[in-house]
């Protein structure tokens, strides 16, 4: 088991694994600079230990938390500390990527020696009376990797490549995060008819365990829905070879461009979704 874990970045997902880390005796890193007081303050209120790039490279295991576009960058960013260290982290790509970019993100760090290893998150962030998340790990050092199974993560290990974890994620958050956008636009549409509360009543009696779903998934998308534009592109690149798929995966990025838009904004439509799952009760 390895002594050391730096987690990058200490967001919301990020935090709350280095707390599951810390809490079952592992010493877990971060990278602050740049980040803000909230994130600091976050990171710190987790246990987590506030080290510069050279010093998180040092860990024996660098898990890569942070938005698909970022996770590229992220990997290049160190690659000069990776290059430099005599011992080499195993490298983990934790992040909502297709299999073609996380071949590319393995390709710059493998460069420098490190192990590496492609996972698939899927689940909330770990909490209190909650197992998850799950990280589906893939790669030649994907059981090394699986170690922190015995520290507090759940890790599920896949006979493939790398790419095969990120192939999984994509299809569950293609399935999960497709529909939540699918449901929205309905909602939105009934709602602009004058139709929603037919619609929710007809939900309630024919489709209750879909309307109990949505009812509970739903409001968490508001605050990620700008998170989810870079993974609903990631997802249209992994049906590339289906045109038609590609295409709706694109219409739900720029669906949820514009929830994200609106959440900041007067919040029109997120009140409007509110009001749908609302009614009845």
């Amino acid at each position: 088991m390895s002594s050391v874990v730096a987690v990058i970045a200490p967001g919301m997902m990020g935090s709350a694994v280095g707390r599951r880390l810390v809490e079952h005796g592992v010493t877990v890193t971060t990278v602050l600079d740049g980040r803000s007081e909230e994130t600091a303050a976050r990171a710190r209120a987790c246990g987590m230990q506030p080290v510069s790039d050279a010093e998180a490279v040092t860990a024996d295991i660098v898990m890569s938390i942070v938005p698909p576009a970022a996770a590229i960058p992220l990997a290049e960013k160190l690659l000069p500390r990776l290059q430099a260290n005599r011992q080499k982290p195993i490298y983990v790509d934790c992040n909502a990527v297709n299999p073609k970019t996380v071949v590319e993100i393995a390709s710059i760090v493998t460069a420098t020696g490190c192990p590496f290893v492609d996972a698939g998150i899927i689940g909330g962030p770990p909490k209190a009376g909650y197992e998850g998340p799950v990280f589906y790990a893939s790669g030649e050092a994907a059981g090394r990797f699986a170690a922190l199974d015995q520290y507090g993560l759940k890790v599920r290990v896949l006979d493939g490549p790398v790419g095969a974890a990120s192939a999984v994620k994509m299809s569950y958050a293609g399935i999960t995060k497709g529909f939540t956008a699918l449901a929205a636009a309905m909602m939105l549409a009934a709602a602009r008819e004058g139709t929603a509360e037919t619609l929710h009543r007809e939900l309630a009696e024919s489709q209750p365990a879909l309307l109990g779903w949505l009812t509970r998934q739903m409001p968490a998308m508001y605050s990620k829905a700008y998170r989810w534009v870079a993974e609903m592109q990631e997802i249209a690149d992994f049906v590339a070879d289906d045109p038609a798929a590609r295409q709706a995966y694109l219409a739900y990025a720029k669906f949820y461009e514009r929830i994200a838009a609106d959440y900041d904004g007067d919040k029109r439509e997120v009140d409007a979704l509110q009001a749908f799952l609302k009614k009845g009760q």
